[in-house]
């Protein structure tokens, strides 16, 4: 069944309700009611394991309530409508679901209904619309191994109007990144996989497609169903994630809404760590004092991404792998928190390389130019003394040809990070003919004489993104931040050679 329209088709009819203001109403129109589509083919395979092992099932939804007995129009005139709809749901449907009574012993695979639609809103006024709406979303079949192969392209819809609709630093990262990242890391079932700012879960998603062609037993079944672990703070992604889950056969997906970096780091037990970690942290943001004093007073940054680099160091379990975006103002950042984290990932875990992404990576919602850094909680055999890192390769992916740069029309795909995969097995140093570097191995001794500024194998000038004025001035700051910091040193050498004392006004 075609399918790939859907969300164009609902945009149509949701602009003509009086309710529907913008992307942000929109989406949470369509996620609540995708969710609810999903959960009843859901409850549809819990049935059926129900009667083939003898035994009942009881769904947490009131009869009357689940989508089959109310959403579902058999074209025999008897289907809700108009205003009786909107009274229906209205004072019905969202009271009740929003109130469902729930307990330590109920199932996970059962509050998160509860979870989910206690933040939520109906927005629609117009009952008819609504009607409408209802009809094109029980058109897809989620019992059916095609529609829910395809259901990935209307996510993707949605993961685009979501953007439009988002704020600045939250930008939802290309599926053929997740893919990429989670096939060099690997994730074998029996370890556990996690993504503690897991939006709409790309990253979790991307783990349990490669988790799902190693199932060959029930046991394995066992293991997949508890592989991922996610935590996300806001209602839209949170309600997403939880919907993509299901739709991955995932049949109580273990998301919780909070904050991550609401717990004090040092409270972290053995339980709380994972085997292996994807993530793209939200950057650009700043944070409150109170949540700062979660963590070592010396790593304590204004900078969310810098937190979430401290957090997934006290999150990852020993010989745990992890592969996390970062923005360039990480590597080349001067300031005291930033020396003192990226000090602490190589002394306490093997940085072992660093990929240069191109910078429209984002485009069109932002021109911020990010890296991948790979790293182990390991010590590396002959590392130095006091340091788990011995070396560190950074390979710059330059952009394929044929292309400017990537676009909503000409967006990054797997394929192009194949010559990363390439040169991952064999790794050499490259330089072009006009002497810039695109792969070079530095060691740590190197990386700590340089004040651990990874801004290494840049990208040549000419093929620099223009930014946009409030990025450009952001970098422009730390950018002179570091110059300073330079120069504040070269002046104290002078200094201590010189045995005199110099002020700087």
């Amino acid at each position: 069944m075609a399918v790939n329209n859907i969300i164009k088709r609902l945009q149509n009819i949701m602009r003509q309700d009086a309710g529907i203001s913008g992307d942000a109403q929109r989406i949470e129109q369509m996620v609540w009611l995708f969710f609810l589509k999903v959960y009843d083919a859901q409850e549809e395979t819990w049935e059926y394991k129900s009667r083939r092992e003898k035994k009942e099932f009881k769904s947490i939804i009131p009869e009357e309530l689940r989508w089959r007995n109310w959403a579902v129009d058999n074209a025999d005139g008897e289907a809700l409508t108009g205003d009786a709809l909107l009274e229906f749901v209205n004072a019905r449907l969202f009271p009740t679901l929003k109130a469902l009574p729930v307990n330590e012993d109920t199932p996970r695979g059962k509050t998160i209904v509860k979870e989910i639609f206690s933040d939520l809103n109906q927005y629609m006024k117009n009952g008819i619309l609504l009607r409408q709406v209802v009809n094109v979303i029980d058109e897809i079949d989620f019992s059916d191994v095609e529609d829910r192969h395809t259901f990935g392209d209307i996510y993707e819809g949605i993961l685009k109007d979501l953007q439009s609709a988002g704020n600045a630093g939250e930008f939802y990262t290309p599926r053929a990144l997740t893919d990429f990242m989670v096939e060099i890391l690997n994730p074998q079932l029996g370890e556990s996989f996690g993504d503690f700012t897991s939006g709409t879960g790309g990253f979790l998603t991307s783990a349990l497609n490669h988790l799902y062609k190693q199932v060959k037993t029930t046991n394995d079944v066992k293991l997949f169903q508890t592989a991922v672990i996610g935590q996300e703070w806001k209602p839209l992604p949170y309600l997403l994630s939880i919907t993509n889950l299901l739709v991955h056969d995932i049949e109580a997906p273990n998301i919780i809404h909070c904050d991550s970096l609401g717990t004090r780091v040092g409270d972290f037990k053995e339980c709380d760590k994972v085997n292996v970690i994807a993530m793209n942290p939200p950057y650009g943001g700043s944070t409150e004092a109170s949540v700062k004093n979660n963590f070592p007073s010396d790593m304590r940054s204004s900078e969310t991404a810098d937190l979430f680099m401290v957090l997934i160091m006290y999150r990852l379990k020993a010989n745990g792998r992890a592969a996390v975006i970062v923005p360039d103002g990480f590597l080349f950042g001067v300031d005291g928190a930033k020396l003192a984290i990226k000090t602490k990932l190589l002394k306490d875990f093997n940085l072992h390389t660093i990929i240069r992404l191109p910078g429209s990576i984002f485009s069109p919602y932002t021109s911020i130019a990010t890296n991948i850094l790979f790293f182990n909680n390991e010590r590396v055999e002959d590392a130095p003394d006091g340091y788990s890192t011995k070396e560190t390769w950074f390979y710059r992916l330059d952009m394929p040809d044929g292309y400017k740069h990537f676009s909503k029309t000409k967006p990054m795909k797997l394929e192009h990070c194949q010559p990363i995969k390439e040169w991952w097995n064999d790794r050499k140093e490259i330089v072009s003919q006009d002497g810039n570097e695109k792969s070079r191995c530095f060691s740590v001794q190197d990386l700590i004489s340089l004040d651990c500024n990874f801004d290494q194998c840049k990208f040549p000038k000419d093929e620099e993104e223009i930014l946009p004025p409030a990025e450009l001035l952001a970098n422009y700051f730390k950018k002179r931040a570091a110059l300073d910091y330079e120069i504040d040193k070269t002046l104290a050498e002078i200094q201590k050679l010189l045995g005199i004392e110099i002020k700087l006004d």
